[in-house]
């Protein structure tokens, strides 16, 4: 038997790194939760006072619950895009709607993360929404539908908002039963309950509480109107803000504006729809948690829960996603499975990390083609040294960065905000004039990329409202 001095051992661990801390016998399973638009309106992150999700709440206690985890850009297409490639969408030139992974010269060369799990001789299949769109069928092998947000259509519409078609909330006569989340989670203890012959990546994609904002009455009634309580919110809040920074995020958009929300009284039934679709979708994130539990496989799975990105609620005066700020960039991520301690983690992180991360907890080669950053450390120890920041864009020009305590922005236009998280959780007070905080602006500002891959696709929302604010700047 070979003999190993302390110096060696030591390297040699260093060398290995995160492999062994979670080292299998077997090489384990994934299942990959992906719910669509969901802020941190979630009882452990304490977003909203009044959150019932048992569901998230439980495995947040099973494993490691990332509180500061971000989105690489507000919107449904590039933000799945990034996750999927571990690419930001300044490297793809996938910034809004459109285009389609293939149009990506860069994305091209990358390899998706669910067929380099495939290529590593795993068992793929997923339901619901994973990818946006018709990139589902086309990227995700084994892949199933069950209808998406817009099912159960409602016509005529239950909320006065005259419209997009999607933008519509209130309480439908369909049963639970009769959701696609309810399905797809459905589907997935069907699949747990399965015998494997090689390890697994199952994706569990639900819609909810993606407009229309659509549930049945019992995750209303969690949400009496009488005891609501809505978003904390200032009427002079946007005092601070650049023309541009403002335009970005109203031009072209089809969400109602907060200013028709108040004339025509629909906040609060705005808040109580969104509350009640996530506890409608927490519950099927318990009843797929439960499956995993009460399967063979549950000794040997990571589960890992993500948000795509977040969602405004009349904070910053205005609703939906669409904004560098934090109610639209934050988003749940938790990663729960064999070798993992309970814990909470503020280290700042992104949705581009898990390709990396997933690599790293299944024991495969990394790719260093993949811009994330593996997130074995903090797994580990969620308090450990994390030099990295969080970036999220929407639009090349237009930044967020993130650190554990502040909040850096720059627009297309160079106009500035800076953030104190911890002085200001609502991020009222812009603080880029501040000389106590232009040490740590600076150090911010030094992660705004230089190279910016031309905006690829047309016609989308996102297109629009660049391209709206960009004309008004000539």
């Amino acid at each position: 038997m070979p003999m190993f001095s302390k110096a060696s051992l030591l390297s040699l661990l260093l060398i290995c790194g995160s492999s062994l801390l979670f080292a299998k016998d077997k090489t384990p399973n994934i299942v990959l939760i992906s719910v669509d638009d969901l802020n941190d309106w979630v009882g452990v992150m304490g977003g909203h006072p009044q959150a019932n999700t048992p569901g998230m709440d439980y495995l947040a206690s099973k494993g490691v619950l990332f509180n500061n985890a971000h989105c690489q850009s507000p919107v449904c297409n590039p933000s799945r895009a990034s996750l999927m490639t571990s690419l930001y969408p300044s490297t793809s030139g996938i910034y809004f709607l459109s285009p389609d992974l293939a149009e990506s010269p860069v994305s091209s060369k990358n390899t998706l993360l669910p067929k380099r799990f495939q290529n590593e001789g795993f068992d793929v299949f997923g339901a619901g929404k994973l990818f946006h769109g018709s990139q589902n069928k086309k990227y995700w092998p084994n892949w199933k539908s069950y209808g998406g947000a817009g099912y159960p259509k409602q016509k005529p519409k239950i909320s006065p908002f005259p419209g997009h078609p999607l933008w519509d909330w209130g309480i439908v006569s369909e049963s639970d039963e009769s959701m696609p989340d309810y399905q797809v989670a459905s589907w997935s203890k069907e699949a747990l309950n399965k015998n494997y012959s090689k390890p697994f990546l199952m994706g569990v994609g639900f819609s909810r509480p993606h407009v229309p904002q659509y549930a049945t009455k019992k995750w209303f009634d969690l949400y009496p109107k009488e005891t609501l309580k809505l978003p904390k919110y200032r009427k002079d809040d946007l005092k601070d803000i650049s023309q541009y920074g403002s335009d970005l995020t109203r031009l072209e958009h089809v969400a109602p504006t907060h200013e028709w929300v108040i004339e025509n009284d629909e906040w609060a039934n705005l808040v109580q729809s969104y509350l009640a679709c996530v506890s409608f979708v927490d519950d099927q994130v318990k009843r797929v948690v439960e499956a995993i539990e009460a399967s063979k496989h549950k000794d040997n799975t990571y589960i890992v829960l993500f948000s795509d990105h977040g969602f405004h609620i009349g904070e910053k005066d205005r609703h939906a996603k669409r904004s560098l700020w934090e109610d639209s960039t934050r988003v749940p991520m938790i990663i729960a499975g064999p070798g993992i301690q309970p814990g909470v983690c503020n280290k700042p992180v992104q949705l581009m990390d898990l390709y990396p991360t997933l690599l790293a907890l299944t024991n495969q080669k990394a790719d260093s083609k993949l811009e994330g950053q593996d997130l074995s450390p903090l797994l580990k120890n969620p308090k450990a040294k994390w030099k990295h920041y969080a970036r999220c864009s929407f639009g090349p020009g237009n930044y967020a960065i993130i650190s554990e305590n502040y909040r850096y922005i720059q627009y297309n236009d160079n106009s500035e905000e800076f953030y104190d998280s911890k002085k200001d959780p609502n991020e009222w007070n812009n603080e880029i004039n501040n000389p106590e905080y232009a040490s740590l602006i600076k150090k911010h500002k030094a992660q705004i990329p230089t190279k910016r891959y031309a905006i690829l696709g047309d016609n989308s929302t996102g297109h629009k409202a660049f391209q709206t604010s960009e004309a008004k700047l000539k």
